[in-house]
């Protein structure tokens, strides 16, 4: 079930990636309010917001991040996804603690944008209460003290919640399927991104380090995230 607003806003200054996005998502069946600058969709917000972004970078008048930082300036819990160019562009964006709940780099596969759309509106009804009972086989998964909520797409350590985009719980949650195994990189690339979706190695990197910064950020001890040079990553039993 969906949440009450689910009116998708696209902003990206390039037509064609609008439209294109814009024509898929309607026929999904989504409201979806489609702007070509940061400043117009912000305009538009300070009226009513969408309930769900899809955010552009590098655009004219107002870029993504200054976008992404003033809509959560009055909302902490609509979704955001940013759209990024070049790993170097990702790289900016997981520098910064700006609030995004996920991203994807151009060129981008339409399914795996419209499954990460369907995740973060499911998430958001559950936290709205408005989606079904879980069911027994969806109750949280534990390992020693890491909890992963499946359904919600949450993380908690010690009991304390760790803030993870869609994709980093998607990799985590490939990492501790089998302790003490090796992740290569194409593998967390097929978990994190599983709709043909290209990346580069250095983004899988990218998204392991920022996962890491996380959780020591709620537990400067942790070190269950083990780098196995030339191979990939591992969860450290």
């Amino acid at each position: 079930m969906r949440p009450a607003n689910s009116v998708v806003a696209v902003v990206d200054d390039e037509e064609n990636i609008r439209e294109t996005v814009g024509f898929a998502l309607r026929r999904e069946g989504y409201p979806v309010e489609l702007y070509a600058t940061g400043l117009e969709a912000w305009r538009a917000f300070q009226l009513k917001l969408p309930g769900l972004v899809i955010l552009d970078i590098i655009m004219p008048e107002m870029d993504g991040l200054e976008l992404c930082r003033r809509i959560r300036s009055i909302s902490e819990t609509i979704p955001i996804i940013f759209l990024t160019s070049r790993d170097d562009e990702l790289d900016r964006v997981l520098g910064l603690e700006i609030g995004a709940d996920d991203y994807l780099c151009k060129p981008f596969s339409m399914r795996e944008l419209l499954a990460r759309v369907k995740v973060l509106f499911r998430r958001a009804a559950i936290d709205q209460g408005s989606a079904p009972s879980k069911a027994p086989a969806d109750a949280p998964v534990r390992h020693g003290e890491l909890e992963l909520d499946l359904q919600r797409y949450t993380v908690k350590w010690k009991g304390l919640a760790v803030n993870l985009t869609v994709t980093e719980f998607m990799m985590l949650h490939a990492l501790i399927r089998y302790p003490g195994h090796v992740k290569t990189r194409k593998q967390l690339h097929q978990d994190g991104y599983p709709h043909d979706a290209y990346v580069s190695d250095r983004t899988i990197d990218s998204h392991i380090k920022r996962v890491r910064r996380k959780f020591e950020e709620t537990d400067p001890e942790f070190d269950r995230i083990e780098t196995v040079y030339g191979l990939g990553y591992r969860w450290k039993e």
